[in-house]
């Protein structure tokens, strides 16, 4: 995939986990950060070529992207994948918490709390674990951490209410992080409002589509974040809003 860029960054001689690198939104970013130079440790329950996949790679390529099958719900999964990165490249220097998804619903009085928890694992235990377990080799290379929240997770709303709490979770995960590694590691949260993805297009299709955000300017923004331009920024909440 084409990647046009606003603004130059490299990434040589780094390595970025990015976690949902199968989705339209992972996908993106890994193209950004391989773009820069960096090697790429992509991440995923979806191989690419399966499923729904949007992670194109070529077995028979021995570029900088190396992909990573992983349960990121699973605190054991989530220890041995950031063990095999350091074992395979060295060092962490960049973590994108991408993986996610998006749910409508009930009122919280009539929410199951099967739904409920289903969000919690996917949008925020998944940042949790991954910042966690991370985190030990990112304060060895002085690394950075993008998340995904999102526009809606700053106020309640009627019908999405948890899936607004999860990703408030994951802003205050990055401010919190940002907090405690000062100095150190660099924690930020993107907020976008609706991502121009395939599922979000086939949920919504009536939808104001050329409203929403490309997943490409999304990953700029992610590229942004973890670059030198942002030394000095840790704990924001950076909006992307598009057009919306």
């Amino acid at each position: 995939m084409a990647v046009t860029t606003a603004f130059d960054v490299d990434f040589s001689g780094t390595v970025a986990v990015i976690t949902g690198a199968s989705g339209a939104l992972g996908s993106a970013a890994v193209d950004r950060f391989l773009e820069a130079g960096a090697t790429v440790c992509a991440v995923d329950v979806i191989a690419p070529g399966e499923g729904d996949s949007q992670l194109e790679r070529d077995p028979d390529d021995e570029s900088a992207l190396a992909f990573y099958e992983a349960d990121l719900t699973d605190e054991d999964d989530v220890v041995d994948l950031m063990e095999s990165v350091v074992d395979e490249h060295g060092r962490i220097d960049h973590l994108l918490n991408i993986a996610g998804t998006w749910r409508g619903g009930d009122h919280i009085e009539d929410t199951d709390l099967e739904a409920f928890e289903l969000l919690v694992d996917i949008n925020l235990k998944t940042a949790f674990l991954a910042s966690k377990h991370a985190l030990p080799h990112l304060q060895e290379t002085d690394g950075s951490i993008a998340s995904i929240s999102a526009r809606s997770s700053l106020e309640g709303g009627d019908g999405d209410g948890p899936y607004r709490i999860t990703k408030a979770g994951i802003r205050l995960l990055m401010e919190t992080i940002a907090a405690e590694n000062s100095g150190t590691v660099r924690a930020n949260s993107v907020m976008p409002s609706v991502i121009d993805t395939p599922m979000n297009r086939e949920m919504m299709p009536d939808a104001d589509h050329d409203s929403w955000v490309d997943p490409l300017e999304i990953a700029d923004v992610l590229a942004f974040l973890c670059s030198d331009g942002a030394a000095v920024t840790s704990g924001a909440a950076v909006p992307v809003y598009g057009e919306a």
